[in-house]
């Protein structure tokens, strides 16, 4: 072919507008970043992707018997599209057990992973342009937005309320809304809702669905709760089906294994709800071919039957984690007392801690003045050797000086470490 030709069609590649739009995710991008300069010799302690050091936090023992067990059993072949039989029997058993929820197995479908849910519920609750509500700093909810074509409402949260969400922050958008998506414990922040909080927005979903009727398409709630087993201390998590009854014929449910049982990698998430929207989600996926493998699904249904084995390892997992979360929390009070520009807000829930570090307007060793988060964050890499996420990357304004710390990566002996160095990195800085 003319090489000309080859030349004029390559600079005339048309896509669609959605995915020319399309950016990758911020975070993931931004832990890759990072690795890639460790793998050239930079010293930083990675903070940023929400995930687990397998050496540190292994899954249980038991679960990885039980997946070796199952691949030498030869489930090797297709899983059910909405996911084997005895795994989704028990997780409406563990949900119930656990959380106090009654779904049945015709009410809950297998992913490989939360990530899959999150798609299908998009796809099946909203149309092209409705309007979906979500809080800011949130987890890839604008991305999903975009890849449904749909048009967000953004709740810019504050401190004061943990960076959750009010019913009064809703209510002014929610008569012309499809979903309001909702994640507690909440990633980035590792908040969590108060009861009166939920409380009061499942309220208000309830209200305005009565106001509809039934000739109109509800306001759904998308509710990702794949964080509630790792609560930490007094902190309790509230589920809105269980606050309010109503509001279960409007929810879905996002959860799985992948951050209580440490499998990020192990693929096995779950959605439930109504039934009705769950095999329309289970249609979206089949398709995809989003399935978790077949041995890993038979080996979780195992697993999750041993409750003496359940309870130990989210004993000893919570422990660890909310000793590194608790040991940046005392670091920070520290970096505070000590005059510095820094703020946290208490460890609730998950592995994620919310800090606050504002040194705008200071001069670096080589004379450059920190303007804004982007300075910040290079001066964190370049100088203390220290890699947090900005609230920015999760959708909160640019001028935001909050960050997530991300704990499954390090042990606890490494928090002191890590604190040292930030600090050492702050006397520097005039």
């Amino acid at each position: 072919m003319n090489t000309e030709l080859m030349d004029v069609r390559k600079r005339n590649l048309i896509i669609s507008e959605m995915a020319e739009t399309l950016i990758g995710s911020e975070i993931i991008n931004l832990a890759w970043q990072i690795n890639d300069l460790i793998a050239n010799g930079k010293n930083i302690s990675n903070l940023t992707i929400g995930d687990f050091d397998p050496k540190i936090y292994p899954i249980p023992d038991l679960l990885k018997e039980e997946i070796k067990k199952a691949y030498d059993e030869n489930h090797t072949n297709y899983p059910p599209a909405n996911g084997a039989l005895e795994l989704r029997k028990e997780v409406s058993e563990f949900i119930k057990k656990r959380g106090g929820l009654d779904y049945s197995a015709d009410e809950i479908m297998i992913t490989s992973g939360a990530r899959p849910v999150i798609f299908a519920a998009y796809n099946t609750l909203v149309d092209i342009n409705d309007i979906i509500i979500f809080p800011v700093p949130s987890w890839n909810n604008n991305h999903y937005t975009h890849l449904t074509r749909s048009r967000a409402v953004m709740i810019e949260t504050k401190p004061e309320n943990n960076f959750m969400p009010t019913a009064e922050d809703i209510a002014p958008h929610i008569s012309k809304a499809s979903l309001i998506s909702l994640c507690s414990p909440l990633n980035p922040t590792g908040t969590v809702f108060s009861r009166k909080e939920i409380s009061d927005i499942c309220d208000l979903i309830v209200e305005e669905n009565n106001r509809r009727g039934d000739d109109e398409k509800p306001v759904y709630l998308l509710f990702d709760q794949i964080y509630w087993l790792l609560t930490h201390g007094d902190t309790e998590h509230f589920n809105p089906v269980i606050l309010n009854p109503a509001v279960k014929d409007y929810t879905v449910f996002v959860d799985g294994i992948s951050k209580a049982f440490c499998g990020t990698g192990v693929r096995v998430g779950w959605a439930y709800g109504p039934k009705k929207i769950i095999s329309k989600m289970n249609s979206i996926t089949s398709h995809m071919g989003a399935w978790a493998p077949k041995a890993e699904q038979i080996a979780i249904s195992r697993y999750l039957k041993n409750e003496v084995e359940v309870d130990k390892f989210l004993n000893s997992v919570k422990s660890k984690i909310s000793d590194s979360l608790h040991g940046f929390y005392d670091g920070f009070k520290e970096l505070k007392s000590k005059g510095y520009n820094v703020d946290v807000i208490s460890p609730q829930a998950s592995i994620f801690l919310t800090v606050k570090i504002d040194m705008t307007g200071k001069k670096t060793l080589d004379g450059k003045t920190i303007k804004d988060t982007k300075d910040m964050s290079a001066f964190l890499i370049d100088e203390a050797g220290i890699a947090f996420v900005p609230f920015a990357s999760f959708g909160a304004s640019q001028d935001s000086k909050w960050y997530r710390i991300s704990v499954g990566t390090i042990s606890v002996d490494e928090v002191k470490l890590i604190m040292k160095k930030l600090e050492n990195a702050f006397s520097t800085l005039k």
